[in-house]
């Protein structure tokens, strides 16, 4: 991958940091070039976000109901999620090989011409239909985001790296599930509510997916976005398949892949696990369970780009390790535990369940410097390290619904909470092998590494 370029006459290019080009928003961490992108993501995450909190419920009433169909509807979401696996490393190796923009371009024509398909599937009650067409959809949102957080990584300094990953994640979390819930709110009963509103609410989420690409497809263009970024006289298949083979060779590459895959997997699980819980189960209904994961992930939008330029600091590595995994831990706890030790279906019950798991939302951006980490780990493999960090971060939706898949059926609700605990463990472990060499804002280049 290309290192990021000096300003230039036009201002298309990145400025080198603490320069005086510089303007407000690259000093924020927002390549300006880009800022129009970092809006697309925002949006095009909200209409991929409108369904994630009721989609598992929904298929499970179109599957007949009842707890098995649960179990059968998170099935089809580890495939789902499967597939977002694959599309995210694809994500990285594809932008290495034909740029950036052309991937988001098939990221939203999969999109679109499968939730189509998913919808329709949905309407004849077809099992093999509503995976099929639900599976192949799964490539699409990573397809488009990932792309361009390979394409940030491909323009912004090594000084404003945290940050601008944090801002990535600024704009991937508002939009999945922060805004998305809140347009879910608003959409089901405008749609008359029930199965048949949020069907509808699917159907209307595909016009705010396509308005988020054209507004990056429209208000970028960055070099970077359009050119190939692997290293010339590297073949195709060298190209995609590099991130594997640095995984392989490179164990430190692959700690951090793992480390990565497992940040974000208790969040895919636990949005199929609590809808019928916190709904139904404890009594406060639906509308307040979505408004309960806007609150959650909103602190942890107010708080991503703050723990990018934490990391920026005090060390990424140090940040992942004690606010990501330790804080996460301790905040999934609380979400899980703190509903079901206040009094169901109370109004300040609520109140403080949501604060319980607003301690998750806002620790979970601890992680967010392992976006800076990777391509540290292969300085001269930046592309491959990235394809590896996408694959991670699309395949913990994989994780997470894949060990509701595995637990719940013999272990239950609370076994699959305590699996992930198990896992941010192995995490803490693995991030000692983390090591790399930051420069630090505003001091010199820090050759020493993190212990």
């Amino acid at each position: 991958m290309s290192t990021a370029p000096s300003t230039t006459s036009d201002g298309s290019a990145v400025p080198t940091a603490g320069s005086a080009q510089e303007t407000f928003l690259d000093r924020l961490g927002i390549p300006h070039p880009l800022r129009w992108g970092f809006i697309g993501v925002l949006v095009f995450m909200t209409g991929n976000g409108v369904e994630t909190n009721f989609v598992s419920p929904h298929m499970a009433n179109v599957f007949g109901g009842g707890d098995e169909m649960i179990n059968l509807a998170a099935t089809v979401i580890t495939f789902y999620a499967l597939s977002t696996l694959i599309g995210s490393y694809l994500a990285g190796a594809l932008s290495d090989l034909w740029g950036p923009r052309r991937v988001m371009l098939l990221g939203v024509l999969i999109w679109v011409v499968f939730q189509a398909a998913f919808v329709g599937a949905l309407s004849t009650e077809s099992v093999p239909l509503i995976f099929a067409a639900y599976m192949v959809r799964g490539f699409g949102f990573p397809l488009f985001a990932f792309s361009f957080l390979v394409w940030i990584n491909a323009v912004v300094h090594k000084e404003r790296n945290g940050a601008a990953v944090g801002w990535f994640y600024v704009m991937f979390t508002g939009g999945m599930p922060t805004i998305g819930s809140l347009v879910a709110i608003g959409m089901i009963p405008a749609f008359g509510g029930g199965l048949f509103g949020e069907r509808w609410a699917m159907v209307a989420s595909t016009a705010i997916v396509v308005a988020g690409f054209l507004i990056a497809w429209f208000g970028v263009r960055e070099e970077h976005g359009s050119r190939r970024l692997a290293p010339a006289g590297e073949s195709a298949s060298q190209v995609i398949l590099s991130g594997v083979v640095l995984s392989l060779k490179n164990k430190r590459v692959m700690y951090g892949f793992l480390t990565r895959l497992i940040n974000t997997a208790p969040q895919f699980g636990m949005f199929i696990i609590l809808p019928t819980v916190i709904a139904e189960t404890l009594g406060w209904g639906q509308s307040r369970w979505l408004l309960m994961t806007s609150v959650i992930f909103a602190g942890n939008i107010l708080f991503n780009a703050a723990f990018g330029a934490l990391g920026d600091r005090i060390g990424w590595t140090t940040t992942v390790r004690w606010f990501g995994i330790v804080g996460s831990a301790i905040g999934l706890l609380l979400w899980w535990y703190v509903p079901h030790w206040v009094p169901a279906g109370s109004d300040w019950g609520f109140v403080v369940s949501v604060i319980a798991g607003t301690v998750f939302g806002i620790l979970l951006a601890g992680f967010v410097p392992l976006g800076a980490i990777m391509p540290a780990l292969a300085p001269s493999h930046k592309g491959a390290a990235m394809a590896m960090y996408t694959t991670a971060a699309g395949g913990a939706t994989f994780l997470g619904s894949a060990v509701v898949a595995v637990v719940r059926p013999w272990g239950g609700n609370v076994g699959v909470v305590w699996a992930f605990v198990v896992l941010y463990a192995l995490a803490f472990l693995m991030t000692f092998a983390l090591k790399v060499e930051q420069p630090r804002v505003g001091k010199k280049a820090l050759a020493a590494a993190e212990a």
